[in-house]
Parts: C-alpha cells; sequence; structure tokens
C-alpha cells in the first residue's frame, strides 16, 4: 500500500518537473519566436531607414562620440566622390572643409562645439586643384539617454554653390543697374530742371536743345529697360515656349524693319539669303530679339558702307545667322569683354553712341536658350560679324 502511494507521489513530482521543463521549454522557442520577429521587423525598420536616407539629395554621415562614421547616405559619397564604404572612418580625416576665406575647419571639432543645433553657410570644399564647390552645413548632436554628452553627431551638406553664385551675381548686378541709371536720370532731371528755368527767363529759343537732351536720355534708359525686361523673362523661362518660324519670311520681316533705319544714316542694308531656308522649331522672341540686337549695334557703330543680313543653310540642315557690317569693328582687348554686362569699349567713336552695354550680354544669355553659341569676326576699322547657327526643323523631328 505504502509502496503504492510512494510511487503515486514520485510520478507526481515528476510530471510536475516535466511540465516546469516544458513550460520552460515552451517559454524559451516562444521568446525566440518573439526575439526573430523583433530582430526582423528592426532589421525592416533599418533598411527603411537606410532607403529614406539615400533618397535624399543633401549629404548625410551620422558618427559615434568619437567622430568615427556608421552611417552615411549615397549623396555623402558623390560628395566626397568615392564607391568605397566609409564606415569606421574619422569624420575628419574624410572631408576636408575649409571657409570661405579659406581657414582650414576640423569638422569634428565644430561638431563638439555646442549642444544645440547649429547652421553654417560659409563653408568649402575642394574638389579640384582651383575648384571648390560651397556648402551649407548642419551640425547636429544626438543626445540619448540621460547623459550629459551626446551619443554621436550627425551632420547634413547641401550644395549652395549655383543659389549663392546667383545671389552674389543678382547683388553685383543691382549694384551695377543702380550706377548705370543714375547718370541718364540726372542728365534727364538736369535738362528738365534747365528746361524750367528757360521758361522762367522767357528764353524759349534755348528750351528745344534742353528738351531735345531729355528725350535721348528717357529713350537710353527705354532701351534698358527693355533689355532688363527680355533677360528677366529669359531667365525665369517666361517665353521659353517654341514654335515653328519660317526664316524666310522672319528674314523679310527684319529686312522690312531696319532698311529704313539703315537708310536715314546713309547705310544700304542688304539681305543675303541662299536657296530655301526651311523652318526653325526655337522661341520667337529670343531669336527675334538676338538679331535685333545685332542688326541695331551694326547700325549704331556704322558710320558709312552697308549692313548685311545673311542666312544660308548647309548640307547638314544647319541654318547660319550672320549680321556683317562695315563699321568700327572691334580690338582684340575689348574682345573677350564684349559679352560683359554694361561693358562699353574704351573707343571713343563706341563712347559718343547711346548703347546700354546690355544687347550682347542678353543675346548671349539668349543664345544659351536657343542651344547655340554667338561667333565673332572682328577687326578693328574693318567692321564686324555676328552669327550663330540653328538646326532646321523638320517634321520628323521631335
Amino acid at each position: 500500500m505504502w509502496a503504492l502511494i510512494f510511487l503515486l507521489i514520485t510520478l507526481s513530482v515528476v510530471l510536475g518537473v516535466i511540465a516546469i521543463v516544458l513550460h520552460k521549454i515552451l517559454s524559451e522557442i516562444s521568446d525566440k519566436s518573439d526575439c526573430k520577429k523583433n530582430h526582423k521587423k528592426s532589421f525592416s525598420e533599418h533598411q527603411r531607414m537606410i532607403t529614406l536616407i539615400n533618397n535624399i539629395t543633401d549629404a548625410i554621415l551620422s558618427t559615434d562620440e568619437h567622430g568615427i562614421i556608421n552611417t552615411y547616405n549615397s549623396a555623402a559619397l558623390n560628395l566626397i566622390d568615392t564607391n568605397s564604404g566609409i564606415n569606421g572612418e574619422h569624420i575628419s580625416q574624410v572631408l576636408n572643409l575649409e571657409t570661405t576665406d579659406k581657414k582650414p575647419i576640423d569638422i569634428f571639432k565644430e561638431l563638439t562645439k555646442s549642444s544645440a543645433i547649429r547652421q553654417r553657410d560659409d563653408v568649402l570644399m575642394k574638389i579640384e586643384d582651383d575648384d571648390y564647390i560651397r556648402l551649407e552645413v548642419t551640425l547636429a548632436p544626438v543626445q540619448g539617454g540621460d547623459k550629459m554628452t551626446p551619443d554621436g553627431y550627425v551632420l547634413i551638406l547641401r550644395d549652395i554653390t549655383k543659389t549663392k553664385s546667383l545671389e552674389e551675381e543678382r547683388d553685383e548686378f543691382i549694384s551695377v543697374v543702380s550706377h548705370e541709371l543714375r547718370t541718364p536720370i540726372a542728365i534727364a532731371e538736369g535738362s528738365l530742371s534747365n528746361a524750367k528755368l528757360l521758361i522762367e527767363r522767357k528764353m524759349t529759343s534755348k528750351i528745344p536743345e534742353a528738351i531735345d537732351e531729355s528725350h535721348k536720355q528717357i529713350l537710353f534708359l527705354a532701351r534698358m529697360i527693355n533689355d532688363l525686361s527680355t533677360l528677366s523673362r529669359a531667365e525665369r523661362g517666361v517665353a521659353d515656349e517654341t514654335e515653328i518660324i519660317d526664316v524666310t519670311e522672319l528674314a523679310a520681316q527684319i529686312n522690312y524693319e531696319y532698311s529704313p533705319q539703315a537708310g536715314e544714316k546713309g547705310l544700304a542694308f542688304n539681305l543675303d539669303i541662299g536657296g530655301r531656308l526651311g523652318v526653325v522649331k526655337v522661341s520667337r522672341l529670343y531669336l527675334e530679339e538676338i538679331l535685333q540686337n545685332f542688326i541695331t549695334n551694326a547700325i549704331r557703330y556704322t558710320q558709312k558702307g552697308s549692313i548685311t543680313l545673311s542666312i544660308k543653310k548647309n548640307k547638314s540642315g544647319e541654318i547660319t545667322f550672320k549680321v556683317i557690317d562695315t563699321g568700327i569693328g572691334i580690338s582684340k582687348a575689348d574682345m573677350a569683354k564684349i559679352f560683359d554686362k554694361f561693358y562699353r569699349a574704351e573707343d571713343y567713336r563706341t563712347r559718343e553712341t547711346k548703347g546700354t552695354g546690355l544687347g550682347l550680354y542678353v543675346s548671349a544669355k539668349l543664345a544659351k536658350k536657343l542651344g547655340c553659341k554667338i561667333e565673332v569676326e572682328s577687326r578693328l576699322n574693318h567692321g564686324s560679324t555676328f552669327g550663330f547657327k540653328l538646326k532646321e526643323f523638320k517634321n520628323n523631328d521631335k
């Protein structure tokens, strides 16, 4: 009897132990399963994060508290110009940066300077011997837990070379425009004030001279405003829409418009076109503006002789536009600067005319919009030729 009871007790204990062991084993299996699921989820989240930062165009680098890189995106590799991984490297060794006044920057020291997120846009990065890009840099510490010191740092670098270049060009342009406008406005104001004084003193015989000078300056301002307006529209892409233009009809239109102006100066206006010219598909405003600038310059700087608009098509389908004059020509020293804004040659004959100094600058910008380049041939006292080439448009062209 006692043996049976003892056996039953022993069996109960064994079964209890087995139950405990099974429970533990099942718990461990469940924990491993949950761990596996959590690991899979964590890996998925990590991959999602990597995909996200790799699709950001700004360069992103993350480091530990010692400045050792542990995460980066593809834009960072593009910026550094390498295909090799940079994990485990020190950020100050990877990034060779300096300020705009050419003082070297230790980027890790810069990261550790403050516990706040900071930005600076005076950073340069050398990409070739004498070539730099301008960067906007965001420096951010990564705070973790209850520690006072950061667990690491995040660095974001954005290429702002073009933006800064445009800003500087805009500021310079505004400064130069302000300077250039000051003279004609002052002359016009002075002439009108003089006319008013002559009227008050009843010296009416000299009034037309004062009024005429004011009128000349107002026309000068009108031409400058027209040039600036055309340039503004081109840079904003307002007139980028293309249309099919019959080149022969365009030549006839220009001949009709400018023959009288040339005739007023005693100049011949010649039209030299060859055969069937076909059509081009470009912005009409840009094409007409370039030709008008060439022709008005030719008339302005030609004292005697002729102006010729030549349009020829070659066998490969290129249409060459040229404006040829017998004017004062351009010296070698001036040739390199004629497309600079507000540049006017030092030749006294150029200074005697009322050009704005913007025509060729605008023309160069518009030519770039048309996908071509202005070509110039000139010699002092032997005239000038300004030209460019456009591709003939065919019906099967896209």
